[in-house]
């Protein structure tokens, strides 16, 4: 059983820095192209989000003190960092084929917002799931 736990932790930390670090990678240069990475990120954050939920069960189930609660903030901080990834990003990835010159400035600026959003969040992420053994 130790072997699930590995792999599904090994996944869970790998999906996790792909996701948070292409997020803030794009987010701080906006020469990347966002709907390059937009799709791998959001299939990253649901890799995430499926192997959060078994550790989440294999650990925490029964339970919910002051560890579960900073988890808690983690992951809602997340669940909203995806959002925002799908509801600006995504969408405006989208809309970019066969749009104008000054129509495809203004979806770039839409999508450099949505990640700049999305990696404060994961920030916010980051930091609780490193931090929750100390409460």
């Amino acid at each position: 059983m130790q072997y699930v736990y590995i792999v599904v932790i090994g996944l869970h930390v790998m999906a996790g820095v792909f996701w948070a670090g292409t997020t803030i990678a794009v987010a701080r240069d906006p020469e990347i192209k966002a709907e390059r990475f937009i799709r791998p990120q959001l299939g990253a954050s649901g890799l995430v989000f499926l192997t959060g939920i078994l550790l989440w069960y294999f650990f925490h189930e029964g339970a919910f003190g002051s560890m579960e609660m900073v988890l808690a903030l983690g992951i809602a901080t997340a669940l909203i960092a995806a959002g925002v990834q799908g509801a600006l990003v995504a969408s405006a990835s989208r809309q970019l084929a066969g749009a104008d010159a000054a129509t495809q400035t203004q979806l770039r600026a839409k999508m450099t917002k949505g990640e700049r959003i999305a990696g404060g969040l994961l920030v916010i992420t980051v930091l609780c799931m490193a931090t929750a053994r100390m409460f």
